[in-house]
C-alpha cells in the first residue's frame, strides 16, 4: 500500500521519522511529505495557500499507481480531506491524527498570530494544556529548533470541496487530546467543528491519550495504530 503522510503546521517530512519504521517493516511504500513553503525557514511563503498544499497531496497521489491511504496530522487533516475530495476514487482511507475533516468554507485556524506571510510557532503559553501533554522540555526544545513558519494562507484560506463521494471514503480518527467519545458527543450536538465528520459514512475511532503531537510523544504507538488502519484498508 502507498501511504502518504502529511505533517501538521510548522513541520516537514522528517517529523514522521519515528512513526514510519513499522509501516516500512510491513512492506508498505511510505511517502512523508514536505509541503510548499515548509522546505526551510528561509523559504518564501508568499502566495502559498491551502489549495497549494491540497494540490501537493493530490500530485503525490497521482504519482502512485494503486490505492492510497492518506494520513494527516492536525492541520494536515484538513489538507488530506481536500485531497480525498479531489481523488475519492484513489484513496481507500483517510487517517486523521488528532484532527478531522474540514468542511467546505471553513478555515483551519484563522486566529493564529502571523508576521507577514509567515505564522511562526507560537510561544507555548498560547497553547492549551491538553495540547502539551507529554511534550516535555526536551521535546519542546527539539520541536522549536526544527519548527518552520507555516504559510499564513494555509491557516486562513477557506476549504473548497466539490465531490460528495468523499463521504464514502473510510476514515480513522486518532483521538489524542480529547477522548473519541467527545467527538461522538459533538456530532450528536451538531457542533460546527465536526459537521463534516458527521457526514462520513464509515468512521472508526481510536484513542491515543497524549498531547497534540503524538509523532513526538508516542511515535511507536501512533505507528502501530496507523499500521492497523492501513491493514484494514488493504
Amino acid at each position: 500500500m502507498d501511504i502518504i503522510l502529511v505533517p501538521g503546521f510548522w513541520l516537514d517530512a522528517s517529523s514522521w521519522s519515528a512513526v514510519t519504521p513499522p509501516l516500512v517493516a510491513a512492506g508498505h511504500r511510505v511517502h512523508p511529505l514536505t509541503l510548499p513553503g515548509l522546505e526551510s525557514v528561509e523559504s518564501s511563503r508568499a502566495g502559498i495557500g491551502l489549495r497549494d498544499h491540497v494540490d501537493a497531496v493530490v500530485a503525490a497521489i497521482d504519482a502512485t499507481n494503486g490505492p492510497v491511504v492518506l494520513v494527516g496530522h492536525s492541520g494536515g487533516g484538513a489538507i488530506i480531506h481536500g485531497a480525498i475530495d479531489a481523488r475519492p476514487d484513489r484513496v481507500v482511507r483517510g487517517v486523521y491524527v488528532d484532527s478531522g475533516p474540514l468542511a467546505d468554507g471553513s478555515a483551519i485556524n484563522d486566529t493564529l498570530p502571523f508576521e507577514g506571510d509567515d505564522i511562526p510557532l507560537p510561544p507555548w503559553g498560547l497553547f492549551d494544556d491538553a495540547d502539551l501533554v507529554d511534550l516535555d522540555d526536551d521535546l519542546r526544545a527539539m520541536f522549536r529548533a526544527r519548527a518552520i513558519p507555516e504559510p499564513r494562507g494555509v491557516a486562513y484560506d477557506e476549504q473548497e470541496l466539490h465531490d460528495e463521494r468523499r463521504y464514502d471514503v473510510p476514515a480513522t480518527i486518532i483521538a489524542c487530546e480529547f477522548p473519541s467519545s467527545l467527538f461522538i458527543e459533538w456530532i450528536t450536538e451538531g457542533h460546527p467543528y465536526v459537521v463534516e465528520l458527521g457526514h462520513l459514512r464509515d468512521v472508526e475511532y481510536v484513542d491515543l491519550p497524549t498531547g497534540h503531537w503524538p509523532q513526538f510523544t508516542k511515535p511507536a504507538e501512533l505507528g502501530a495504530i496507523i499500521l492497523a488502519a492501513v491493514d484494514r484498508s488493504a
